[in-house]
């Protein structure tokens, strides 16, 4: 009853913040066109036809006109919203599952165990992570699963830190000294008793961290270490149609657009949940 009264009052704070729902309607929609994208796309995104080839916008019935090798446009954009949210769900998932583990290792035992984190961290730091992310491509090779491998493993010391910071303030808490005094092993204290406590900080981390995911993928789609050709990526699109980007602008235009949207829905609500997670902020 308690938990159900709580999550009203962050669905309320969260309805009042206007952007958020913005965003919140973006993320919506970009999950059900990644659900739904074989049902509605009116072509096969992967089928070539030459006689189709660089179709303007409204022209042979393609809504956002054809590339060069006459794949629909409109067909490929929906279908690139599943490789984006692939990317950013499994992604992200890497980086929970190391970032959890390490900033509560970190935070909970403290001494050596938290120097040697705590450095690793700053080791990872120091690093561009996209620079990070190449080198680790250019090792495995080009292809998504590597993309998930690579940007799993660069962006996990960001919510490390996080949970760090959350750790060391809740393990002095009275009710887990109670629950040490108890004989809790140090397991159940963490996972059952501080951890549930450390979720709000870690669900805006991980929405935002969705978002530079996204990005991440185009950026290395669009230098050729991501997807690989024929798949609809959107950073691949781009990447195919910059030769063409004064002549047939919307090879670019529309997969740029579709980036932009994406992520700044993803941005949005996360600033959103942020301030409707933020227990200071009065009802």
């Amino acid at each position: 009853m308690v938990q159900k009264s709580k999550s009203n009052v962050i669905w309320k704070r969260l309805k009042k913040n206007k952007m958020a729902m913005v965003g919140l309607t973006i993320t919506i929609g970009l999950l059900l066109i990644a659900i739904f994208a074989p049902a509605i796309v009116p072509y096969d995104p992967y089928t070539v036809d030459l006689s189709q080839s660089m179709r303007a916008p409204g022209q042979e019935g393609h809504l956002l006109g054809t590339d060069q090798l006459g794949r629909d446009q409109f067909s490929r954009l929906l279908y690139g919203a599943r490789i984006s949210l692939q990317v950013g769900i499994i992604t992200q998932s890497i980086s929970m599952v190391i970032g959890i583990f390490m900033g509560a290792l970190a935070g909970y035992y403290g001494g050596k165990v938290d120097e040697f984190i705590s450095y690793l961290i700053n080791v990872f730091f120091a690093f561009p992570s996209l620079l990070f992310a190449i080198a680790i491509m250019a090792t495995l090779g080009p292809g998504l699963n590597n993309i998930f491998i690579a940007l799993g493993a660069v962006s996990w010391p960001g919510l490390a830190r996080i949970v760090r910071g959350q750790v060391l303030q809740l393990k002095e808490q009275e009710y887990i000294e109670a629950i040490r005094a108890l004989g809790g092993n140090d397991f159940k204290i963490i996972v059952k008793h501080i951890l549930p406590n450390c979720m709000a900080p870690i669900i805006v981390t991980a929405t935002l961290g969705v978002a530079g995911a996204i990005l991440s993928e185009a950026g290395l789609s669009f230098l050729g270490l991501g997807a690989q050709p024929p798949m609809p990526s959107w950073g691949l699109m781009l990447s195919m149609g910059r030769t063409y980007v004064t002549t047939k602008t919307w090879l670019t235009i529309y997969p740029g657009l579709a980036i932009m949207i994406t992520i700044l829905g993803l941005n949005l609500l996360g600033d959103g949940l942020r301030d409707a997670l933020d227990p200071r902020m009065k009802q």
